[in-house]
């Protein structure tokens, strides 16, 4: 069947999935939105919108997401109804100044969904996951984790998008995987509180917080960090997911989304997002006192329950990863974000 007769498996209640992407990865990242089993432009869709259905207001949305994120309270809107003009199969048979309104999703390479972050705040906010390493230190139950969400900050210039291949780091012999999940701070503002923590969050993404956990062991050690032991990689993606595209599975402050990470496609980790004990509100409130929360920030949950090969225990999973591991991990709604890991990357 002809590429542009192709039909798409969209379906009209199908969530609306923001994405930062590329062609080639030479080119300058481009702003999309996935519809069905195309990635469209945003600023060709907004062309298409003007001269095909005499909407110009669309051409107001930014070239990117994080600059859309920065004024979500109007761009949001604007992109959801773009969203619905769009038709809704053979997207690659369109054109916006004689290119391309939409691409294959197999075809483009997905970036994080804001790659240029001015800030990652991690946090550990899953109580299995917390008890577990605690336990793995010879440490008791701290009551002084129940009060206050933690965080560290890691690096916002290593970050991988799907697909991406990570470089195994040299000097590590426990390479591990985190299954977490990640808010992406829209709108900005200092000191917000609990209350008003819903005001900043523009979506959702799943988050890989990779580990060098004999580095990180040695560091802590010292008590500070992790540094070292984190600063290397961190995947997030595919994509944005909106807070109300996800209203059915929320109760109040949290969510109940599945979440599992395969290794070479043997079922590792299975939790849910519900389990956590801090809710991102929580942690929004501590992150953003007395400092501003940027637009595209990153605030991560943490590891879930048995979301690691240190909680699970290497003797139980093969051994930590090694070069040629392919690492999947699923969440509910927010989709897949797979990488695979590569020789080290000599400098």
């Amino acid at each position: 069947m002809p590429a542009g007769n192709r039909p798409t498996s969209f379906t009209v209640n199908e969530p609306m999935k923001l994405v930062t992407y590329t062609l080639q990865e030479v080119a300058s990242p481009r702003f999309g939105m996935k519809k069905g089993d195309y990635i469209v432009d945003v600023l060709r869709a907004a062309i298409w919108a003007k001269t095909q259905k005499n909407q110009s207001e669309f051409l107001e949305i930014p070239t990117s997401l994080k600059k859309a994120l920065g004024n979500w309270n109007h761009n949001l809107p604007q992109l959801q109804r773009l969203f619905e003009i769009i038709p809704d199969t053979n997207l690659n048979s369109y054109t916006a100044n004689e290119r391309p309104l939409a691409f294959d999703e197999s075809d483009v390479i997905l970036l994080p969904p804001v790659p240029d972050l001015a800030a990652f705040r991690n946090f550990n906010a899953f109580e299995q996951h917390m008890l577990a390493t605690r336990r793995l230190q010879g440490l008791e139950k701290d009551s002084l984790w129940y009060e206050i969400p933690v965080f560290y900050y890691s690096n916002p210039g290593t970050f991988y998008g799907h697909r991406a291949e990570i470089p195994y780091p040299t000097g590590t012999d426990e390479l591990d995987f985190g299954l977490e999940w990640a808010v992406i701070i829209a709108n900005g503002g200092k000191n917000i509180s609990r209350e008003e923590a819903d005001l900043v969050i523009g979506g959702f993404t799943i988050l890989n917080d990779w580990s060098a956990r004999d580095w990180q062991r040695k560091e802590m050690r010292l008590n500070l960090g992790p540094a070292k032991g984190k600063d290397f990689a961190t995947s997030a993606g595919p994509y944005l997911v909106t807070p109300d595209e996800l209203a059915d599975r929320r109760n109040g402050e949290k969510f109940n989304l599945n979440m599992t990470c395969h290794v070479n496609g043997n079922l590792l980790s299975s939790g849910n997002t519900n389990d956590l004990y801090h809710s991102f509100a929580a942690m929004i409130e501590r992150a953003g006192r007395n400092t501003p929360l940027l637009p595209g920030d990153y605030i991560g949950s943490g590891t879930v329950g048995t979301g690691c090969i240190l909680e699970l225990r290497p003797e139980n999973t093969g051994g930590w990863l090694k070069p040629g591991d392919v690492v999947s991990l699923t969440i509910e709604r927010l989709g897949t974000l797979e990488n695979k890991i590569t020789e080290p990357d000599f400098l």
